[in-house]
């Protein structure tokens, strides 16, 4: 089977309150996922969205296409950049945990990303976006746990 996930991030301030959204899409099935965090930054929702997109697939193996908006995170895959921080173990890149997460998830399935502009008409980005917002501005948001106890005072994000 194959399918397409559309993805988003979105951070009002940069850090601060955060969310993603994805819409899957496989033949005439559709699901929407999102959530959000109390204080984080747009790259990590970026990211957190593609992995979630991932992490919802049942079958080990399964074609998916990513379509995001987000160059942070298709350069980082399509340019192979991903790779030689792994093999630095991350050494003084940002969002290494959620990286790792990543590509924990990535090699079980067959990926392949395609840019598309934000904010430029697109039907299914429009809506990630939609659901990205409405996921930060919804009330008692949990904490992007990693993000708070490391990420402002190391340099890590």
């Amino acid at each position: 089977m194959n399918v397409t996930a559309y993805t988003d991030g979105a951070a009002s301030g940069n850090p601060g309150p955060g969310g993603y959204g994805v819409v899957l899409e496989a033949g005439k099935h559709r699901r929407e996922l999102w959530g959000g965090f109390r204080r984080t930054t747009n790259n990590r929702m970026e990211l957190l969205a593609t992995i979630v997109a991932m992490e919802s697939l049942k079958q080990p193996g399964t074609e998916i296409t990513i379509v995001s908006d987000s160059k942070y995170v298709v350069d980082s895959v399509e340019k192979g950049w991903v790779f030689g921080w792994e093999k630095k173990k991350f050494a003084k890149k940002k969002n290494p945990d959620l990286w790792k997460r990543f590509l924990l998830i990535y090699r079980q399935h067959k990926v392949r990303f395609h840019w598309i502009r934000g904010h430029n008409g697109h039907p299914q980005n429009e809506l990630c976006d939609q659901l990205a917002v409405a996921a930060r501005e919804q009330k008692d948001l949990p904490a992007d746990e990693v993000y708070e106890q490391l990420g402002e005072n190391d340099g890590l994000f």
